[in-house]
């Protein structure tokens, strides 16, 4: 399970204190980005290799400074080198890497500032290592995060009407029974038309899911629970301190969420 936003977001902003001196590409490099995956939570040996040999366009051999096949590419320079011959320098490695290990991710850093740009979707952010804790995100399929593709989905139909005829009986079969299994299937059905029509944030529930909770569903119960005390809380009376992903999602007036649940 990845970190939680918060915790990544109090992580970062530790790193940009420790790392704001730093200067020298030969001697700070590794160590930088050893502590930057740690930020996520991922340790360096389990995905990146430093001074990955490559053979460069025209023939040259390279070595890229940080490389995670088919995820990131790295290029560090000394603080205060120009960014843009460093970008040409990470794409002038592309040629020689496999289809396979092509990345989504690139990267340019001087210690100071960053360049990020998404492959995939064909978008590039520029920020200062300062504000490194507000530009996370762009980093979360390091934590494990995967971006969620929204898609327009289909009306409430037949099928759907029978996937939750068999939630209905998967939840008595479990032990939920009269009003509260009544309240528990209308409240995710909501859940569910919500999470379809932007009254949540882009496909909320299904990352939170997907994300959060443990892949046999042993904790989805728990997760739910708070989900919906988060629903039932207006925005201004939430702790301060209240998982980011949780506190994306928006009141829910009505007391539709207001009863306690066995």
């Amino acid at each position: 399970m990845p970190l939680s936003w918060n915790e990544i977001k109090s992580r970062a902003m530790a790193f940009s204190r420790r790392w704001q001196d730093a200067a020298a590409e030969r001697q700070q490099s590794i160590p930088f980005w050893i502590d930057f995956f740690e930020v996520f939570g991922i340790g360096n040996r389990r995905v990146m290799s430093f001074e990955h040999a490559v053979r460069k366009h025209g023939g040259g051999q390279g070595y890229i400074d940080l490389f995670w096949p088919g995820q990131m590419l790295v290029e560090q320079k000394s603080r205060g080198k120009p960014l843009e011959p460093a970008f040409d320098q990470a794409m002038g490695y592309f040629p020689g890497l496999p289809e396979r290990d092509l990345p989504h991710t690139l990267v340019v850093c001087d210690f100071a500032r960053f360049r990020v740009i998404d492959l995939d979707a064909r978008r590039e952010i520029s920020f200062p290592l300062a504000d490194l804790h507000k530009h996370v995100r762009w980093f979360g399929f390091i934590a494990g995060y995967q971006a969620q593709e929204v898609r327009p989905q289909d009306p409430v139909n037949v099928k759907a009407a029978q996937q939750m005829g068999r939630l209905h009986d998967a939840l008595k079969s479990s032990g939920y029974q009269g009003h509260a299994l009544e309240v528990l299937l209308v409240r995710l059905l909501f859940c569910l038309f919500a999470d379809d029509t932007a009254i949540f944030p882009a496909q909320g529930l299904r990352a939170l899911i997907e994300e959060r909770t443990a892949p046999d569903g042993s904790d989805l119960g728990p997760w739910l629970a708070r989900l919906f005390q988060v629903l039932n809380t207006p925005e201004g009376e939430r702790n301060r301190k209240l998982d980011e992903q949780l506190a994306a999602f928006p009141y829910v007036n009505g007391r539709l969420f207001a009863e306690t649940l066995p």
